[in-house]
């Protein structure tokens, strides 16, 4: 695992969030859509303008939503089976504080009754 893995845990926890928003919300109007079509009743050809809802593109677009949502979620899940495996329970609470719940390395500090320092070191150390 990687510092810039673990570094895009918060990013990608919102970037789920928002698609599930646009699952859940979506923005309808940019699926309506409108075409030009010629009719030919009258014999010959009249431009009309035909205006509809593109549920083959909403349904395509829902569906790339949920395949980058498990993708993302599972990124997420391997960055927290990492921290939890690791065997230090203070090496591993700094991790889970600073990488998941992103707190800085002053607030973890004055937390765990360390130096700003002293968690610098325990992150860089376990890090390869």
């Amino acid at each position: 695992m990687t510092k810039k893995q673990l570094e895009s845990y918060k990013s990608m926890k919102a970037e789920i969030k928002e698609l599930q928003e646009r699952i859940d919300f979506p923005d309808n109007n940019a699926m309506i859509g409108s075409s030009i079509i010629n009719d030919y009743r009258s014999g010959y050809p009249v431009p009309q303008a035909v205006v509809g809802f593109d549920w083959d593109g909403m349904q395509r677009r829902e569906k790339r939503y949920k395949r980058k949502i498990a993708e993302l979620e599972r990124e997420c899940a391997e960055i927290e089976e990492f921290i939890e495996n690791i065997s230090d329970s203070m090496t591993r609470r700094i991790f889970r504080m600073y990488y998941l719940e992103g707190a800085s390395q002053q607030e973890i500090g004055h937390a765990l009754h360390l130096e700003r320092s002293s968690i610098s070191r325990k992150i860089h150390k376990h890090l390869p």
